[in-house]
């Protein structure tokens, strides 16, 4: 099953370890070095499979590529999965991350990782112990802190141009907004669609912390399970990845999906799906880029917050110009956003 996964892969390469003490398979995808160094974060998970994981770090690699191409960052596509058979904690997950961080120290800087899925900026401390190609670590080891209120930023302005193309204007106010996953994105996000005026309905598989971010901005709570069937506005999956697929898309109830969840589509074919029900898709690699600007802004590229603030302001403006595209060629925004990104790989080719 690897050989098949890696022939169908049009990366770079793969570096694997299995580390026995844990049982745990690391997986570090470069997918192109052609925009500068790899940069994307360590997803830590439990698998049913190993192969499960080598396709999540795939696919999560490639979009890194186009994720950081659309953000006009110096920066290639590239992706961590830590397949443990169990979450560890305490001394068993410092040793780990040391181990997994000599994995990315012999990659010689062509590949940099932060945090992502079950990592923290501690956990990237503990990296940057043994290896200096890492960003996202905690601010009193020189890092930026948390990315995520500038992902949740970026994913703000992002609804906001999505509104204007569907509506006519970006305006939230009185537009219905349901926020799937309650968590450090998603319950900032909120926080920032309530002051702008969106009625908002909150879900999360934590009852408590969707329970929470809806008291503190007067949502309406729903069931997980009862996400796509919610009539909306503005569908914004803020939680895991694959959740737009051919059986949740005739269920859905609203004209835009835009949020900060990875890998939102389950297959390629499920943005003709959305387009075929007459939903707007905000390419999520395009929307959820604040997190990529925060920590290469910050730690690599020496913004200001004045900067910083620009840069996650025109992620409304790139959208703008996927739709546009999108519009122009008769193609669906996720065909369109792919073209851009390829385009800007390509001139960088000599």
């Amino acid at each position: 099953m690897f050989e098949e996964l890696l022939r169908g892969w049009d990366g770079e390469f793969v570096a694997t370890r299995f580390d026995a003490p844990t049982s745990t398979w690391m997986f570090a995808g470069l997918h192109s070095t052609v925009l500068g160094p790899g940069f994307g974060g360590t997803r830590m998970k439990v698998y049913a499979e190993p192969e499960d994981a080598l396709r999540d770090v795939l696919r999560l690699s490639t979009a890194m590529t186009y994720k950081n191409a659309m953000a006009d960052l110096p920066f290639g596509g590239g992706k961590s999965v830590l397949a443990v058979p169990f979450v560890p904690t305490g001394q068993a997950r410092r040793e780990l991350m040391l181990r997994y961080a000599d994995l990315i120290a012999s990659l010689g800087g062509s590949y940099v990782t932060a945090c992502d899925m079950n990592t923290t900026s501690p956990d990237m401390d503990v990296v940057a112990e043994r290896c200096t190609h890492v960003m996202g670590t905690t601010e009193e080891h020189g890092g930026s802190g948390t990315s995520a209120p500038d992902t949740a930023v970026g994913v703000f302005h992002g609804i906001r141009a999505s509104l204007a193309h569907a509506f006519g204007s970006d305006d939230p106010s009185g537009r219905t907004i349901v926020v799937e996953g309650a968590g450090a994105v998603g319950g900032q996000l909120a926080d920032l669609l309530a002051e702008a005026g969106a009625k908002l309905v909150v879900a999360d598989i934590d009852a408590d912390r969707a329970d929470a971010v809806a008291e503190r901005v007067g949502a309406v709570v729903v069931d997980p399970s009862d996400v796509f069937d919610t009539p909306c506005d503005v569908f914004s999956p803020c939680a895991t990845g694959a959740v737009l697929n051919a059986e949740t898309i005739p269920r859905m109830r609203c004209r835009i999906v835009a949020g900060a969840a990875n890998n939102q589509l389950a297959t390629p074919e499920d943005a003709d799906r959305l387009a075929a029900a007459g939903i707007l898709y905000a390419p999520d690699y395009v929307v959820n880029a604040g997190g990529v600007l925060h920590l290469a802004g910050y730690e690599r590229l020496g913004w200001t917050p004045e900067q910083m603030a620009a840069r996650l302001a025109a992620i409304g403006d790139t959208l703008r110009d996927v739709f546009e595209v999108a519009d122009r060629d008769g193609v669906t925004p996720e065909v369109a956003a792919a073209r851009i990104a390829e385009a800007r790989i390509a001139a960088r080719i000599v």
